[in-house]
């Protein structure tokens, strides 16, 4: 069974950093694609960043580039977003989330996997 587990979410005041942490579990994620997905209050989820497991090649929204990074730790079976340069748009309840295929795909549904949320609160 695949569980994907957040942490690492908090209060940060803007222009501050956060990292958050998905531990992945219940299988081999080697021909997986990794990614990062936030909801707001009253929208829709929506793609933030995404990798291959396997591979190098990185994906962002526009609203993140430059400010967000995602990586990995082999080892530890881990996934990382780290965040910075925050504003208040980024506030949000941050999913990790895992799916068999390409990470080129910013559509929700076409995820398999997700993870249970943590919350990120921008102060301005």
């Amino acid at each position: 069974q695949v569980q994907l587990v957040e942490s690492g979410g908090g209060l940060v005041q803007a222009g501050g950093s956060l990292r958050l942490s998905c531990a992945a579990s219940g299988r081999t994620f080697s021909n997986f694609a990794m990614g990062w997905f936030r909801q707001a209050p009253g929208k829709e989820r929506e793609f933030v960043a995404a990798m291959a497991w396997s591979a190098g090649s990185t994906y962002y929204a526009d609203s993140v580039k430059g400010r967000f990074t995602i990586s990995r730790d082999n080892a530890k079976n881990t996934v990382y977003l780290q965040m910075a340069s925050l504003n208040a748009e980024d506030t949000a309840v941050y999913y990790c989330a895992a799916r068999a295929g390409s990470p080129r795909v910013v559509v929700a549904l076409s995820w398999d996997y997700w993870g249970q949320g943590t919350q990120v609160t921008v102060s301005s």
